[in-house]
């Protein structure tokens, strides 16, 4: 009997986390040149995840905003709303909102950019000045 429970928590510790699954699953849909379906992006992934999975994960993704889908036969294809870059930035909004002090936040978010970064974005701020 306790051999059962150290298998099952061998298994559990093999699970990846979910942050790292929507992840895969959003650089196959980035790869792909068409919406796809839950069993196309299974077949990228070539994770030996199962299907259900995937779809798990697209709906979450759906629910997030993050993926839109349309019927393809009694089921979906799904496509990416954004470009990585843009999820990433959607994500930076998304943190920026959760506080109340927007100008603290915003503050301390430059006060800890590198000399590149900080150049990037006083160029992208101040677009006629250099």
């Amino acid at each position: 009997m306790a051999d059962s429970k150290d298998e099952r928590t061998d298994v559990k510790d093999e699970r990846r986390p979910s942050g790292e699954l929507e992840a895969s699953v959003m650089a196959a849909l980035w790869a792909a040149a068409t919406p796809q379906t839950p069993g196309q992006v299974q077949l990228s992934l070539g994770s030996g995840l199962a299907r259900t999975t995937v779809t798990t994960i697209l709906s979450r993704l759906h629910d997030k905003g993050v993926v839109d889908r349309r019927r393809q036969g009694r089921g979906y294809a799904y496509f990416p709303v954004q470009d990585a870059q843009g999820l990433t930035a959607r994500r930076m909004h998304t943190e920026l909102d959760r506080d109340s002090d927007r100008e603290t936040v915003l503050a301390r978010f430059v006060a800890q950019l590198s000399a590149d970064d900080e150049r990037v974005l006083r160029d992208l701020l101040e677009p006629g000045e250099r």
